[in-house]
């Protein structure tokens, strides 16, 4: 037994079906011809279980129209109301009841009539459950919006409603016209405003006085319009007009969409060409993707690539140069709070962080100094390459940043690390003699303007040069530091997070001239060369060696590596003397007379030290003297 016919089940109030139901008798009993057929006694629509003798009789209905008129009913039921509007559900059964009013006879639909007058004796429709409704309750707000508007459309035949179709169908036709007679007009001016030409001086006044905040729309299409002059700028630029003056207006709307300092943005066109620096511009505006650092003093890649899948972590390799780096694409727990982090099976640590202990190369039982630590990933990185064996000491000047230093690598199982707070400058006396030393030095941060936004408009000349400075410094120091005798040593690797010229080969070809070191390659399959001309700057030609990695090609922070080997712990002096002896002949002619009051002060410089000498000393020296010169004759 089904669930409607299960008669134990408790009656509920009329359904959306039984009301439309209701309304559709309703609306045929109007509309049927009062004098021939008389009063239409009311009928109430019964459930599934009581049969055929309780439905009205459609046969003998149809019989009671006139001839030669058709029913407004099956005029409306033609155009889409009446049984249109219940829907294929209504539809199923109505042609069911007319199939089976049909096959029966015409005594029993009569009989029916009969017993639903008896029952139906009120006036007052009651549905299948017993709930009593009236006729305005009973019509839906779309069933009385129809009933308004039959009056006026019920003379309404096909051909009327196929004019109306026609009519519409040539509006659209009109519309379409209008299209298609605006798209060449739209067309012409796109190919006008293709040909870009610099504004005026005024132009651009009125511009800052309007637009308070500028109109990021129309400076992007100005830049665009810029570039395809400047890539061809014979062709395309306008009469008059110096490339000057295009770069200049680049230049400004680049640091107005940007937002960078008008300082920062000359730096970078000068290093960058035009099309490759909006490239950088653009992907400083994206974050670099999240990655970390296995810790094989702990576990296997693999093992917690599974574990971390497991937690909800999407990821993967971080790429064939790395054996330790995955990538983390989305993840439903925090990355750096996973019962993994907590017991050190990896570390949170960029991927351009782990190249310059890869050009290291550290082996096991060696004496290593990583001069400016903090935080502490590349540290740990060298610790799991030497697998905890020999000397790791990890200095850095801020002992602020030494306390997240001395976290990570007790959190990680480092045990063979040393942790140190002095001047980086000062380290050749504090300790020196290392086979290896990794100097991550202090820089403006260009390389991370995606972590630190900031960088865009705080850093000018000052800045820059003031770290050229202790770069300088720190780098000589790390040279003096090294041992060249060593077995297995004698590498420095320099590397900074800045791309500035004056921060990485700048400070790599003054140290190239000060110290017995020259540069090796860095044993990175990838990375830009770094540069041996800049403007009017020549570098030396090894140069060539050292590695640029940018945000825009390798998806990494900026970075920059240079690796020097060390041949020699002779501090080359300078050679300035030789260089003013040779100038000054030359300048002056009667310079050969010069020499002789140095002689007068060498002489009195040797009487000085004979009176200091005690006198049997004095003696003997006088007893040489007089035996030298008889010799001399």
């Amino acid at each position: 037994m089904g669930r409607k016919l299960d008669p134990t089940r408790p009656k509920s109030g009329p359904g959306r079906k039984a009301r439309k139901q209701r309304g559709a008798e309703v609306e045929l009993a109007r509309f049927l011809p009062p004098g021939k057929s008389g009063p239409v006694p009311p009928h109430r629509t019964r459930c599934r279980r009581c049969g055929l003798a309780d439905r009205p009789p459609r046969v003998s209905l149809q019989s009671r129209r006139p001839a030669g008129r058709s029913s407004p009913v099956t005029a409306g039921r033609g155009e889409g109301s009446g049984l249109a509007r219940r829907g294929p559900k209504a539809k199923k059964t109505a042609s069911k009841r007319n199939s089976m009013e049909l096959s029966s006879d015409g005594e029993v639909e009569e009989g029916s009539w009969e017993m639903e007058e008896e029952d139906g004796s009120s006036e007052e429709m009651v549905d299948d459950y017993g709930a009593s409704s009236s006729e305005e309750e009973e019509l839906l707000p779309i069933e009385k919006a129809a009933l308004k508007q039959k009056p006026d459309r019920g003379d309404l035949s096909e051909d009327d409603s196929e004019e109306e179709e026609e009519e519409a169908e040539e509006e659209s036709r009109q519309k379409l016209g209008q299209k298609e007679e605006e798209g060449p007009d739209l067309q012409i001016n796109l190919d006008i405003d293709e040909q870009f030409k610099l504004p005026t001086s005024e132009q651009i006044e009125k511009e800052n006085i309007l637009l308070s905040p500028p109109d990021l729309h129309t400076i992007h299409q100005r830049i665009k319009g810029n570039m395809e002059v400047l890539q061809d700028f014979v062709v395309k630029r306008e009469e008059g007009r110096t490339r000057q003056e295009y770069l200049a207006l680049l230049r400004r709307d680049m640091a107005a969409y940007y937002s960078y300092s008008d300082f920062l943005l000359t730096k970078l066109m000068d290093i960058f060409p035009l099309p490759e620096l909006i490239n950088f511009l653009e992907a400083n505006e994206v974050p670099r993707p999240v990655t970390i650092r296995t810790n094989t003093l702990k576990t296997r890649r693999r093992d917690l690539a599974q574990a971390l899948i497991n937690r909800g972590v999407n990821l993967d390799p971080l790429g064939k140069w790395s054996k330790t780096g995955l990538v983390i694409y989305d993840s439903s727990v925090p990355i750096g709070a996973t019962p993994e982090y907590l017991a050190g099976h990896y570390m949170l640590q960029g991927a351009s962080s782990l190249l310059p202990v890869m050009a290291l190369a550290p082996q096991e039982n060696e004496r290593i100094l990583d001069m400016c630590c903090a935080p502490g990933g590349k540290t740990s990185y060298i610790a799991q390459l030497m697998k905890n064996t020999g000397t790791i000491l990890a200095n850095d000047s801020n002992a602020e940043r030494l306390r997240s230093v001395v976290g990570n690598l007790h959190r990680l199982g480092v045990t063979n690390t040393v942790v140190s707070n002095c001047d980086g400058r000062q380290f050749p006396k504090v300790l020196g003699g290392f086979d290896r030393v990794l100097l991550d030095a202090p820089c403006s941060g260009t390389g991370v303007i995606s972590k630190d936004p900031a960088v865009k408009t705080n850093k000018d000349e000052k800045d820059i040069l003031r770290c050229a400075h202790l770069q300088k410094e720190l780098i000589l120091s790390a040279i003096d530091s090294v041992n060249a005798a060593s077995e297995t040593g004698g590498y420095i690797v320099y590397c900074t997070c800045s791309i500035m010229v004056e921060e990485n080969e700048w400070v790599v070809d003054y140290a190239l001239k000060k110290r017995n070191v020259r540069l090796v390659a860095t044993g990175l399959d990838f990375g830009k060369e770094g540069f041996t001309r800049f403007k009017d700057r020549r570098f030396h030609p090894s140069l060539k060696s050292t590695r640029r990695f940018y945000p825009h090609t390798h998806n990494m922070d900026g970075f920059f590596i240079a690796k020097f080997k060390k041949f020699s712990n002779a501090i080359p002096q300078a050679q300035k003397e030789p260089a003013v002896e040779a100038a000054a002949p030359s300048a002056v002619p009667d310079s050969a007379m010069e020499p002789q009051p140095k002689k007068k002060k060498l002489e009195g410089s040797k009487a000085d030290k004979e009176q200091k000498l005690p006198q049997p000393a004095l003696k003997k020296k006088h007893s040489l003297q007089a035996q030298r010169k008889p010799l001399k004759a």
